[in-house]
């Protein structure tokens, strides 16, 4: 992420929540969480969440990061639509692009 640019590519594994119900996540880096910390300005929604437009393969769709106390970063939430039209499992390699909407 250069200065000013609001995309953010990384790659992750989805996983599976362990909690009540099957949510689906993939984590941020650490290093992008700063940046996007510091691209904000502190800013944020409900929960501390940030508007996001998230792809992955060619799935394309508007959701909310939210931050992740336990690892200091973010959570983007990955929806069964996606999960099913990329054809992805608990544990599945994803390369991730989101456009933030601040």
């Amino acid at each position: 992420m250069v200065p000013g640019d609001r995309t953010i590519a990384f790659r992750g594994q989805l996983w599976m929540w362990s909690g009540k119900g099957a949510w689906f996540f993939v984590s941020l880096p650490q290093e992008d969480a700063e940046r996007i910390r510091f691209f904000t300005g502190g800013r944020r929604r409900g929960f501390g969440s940030l508007r996001v437009k998230a792809r992955i393969g060619d799935t394309t769709w508007r959701t909310s990061i939210f931050p992740d106390t336990k690892s200091g970063s973010y959570l983007l939430p990955v929806k069964a639509d996606v999960r099913e039209a990329e054809r992805l499992a608990d544990g599945s390699a994803v390369a991730v692009t989101l456009n933030l909407d601040v």
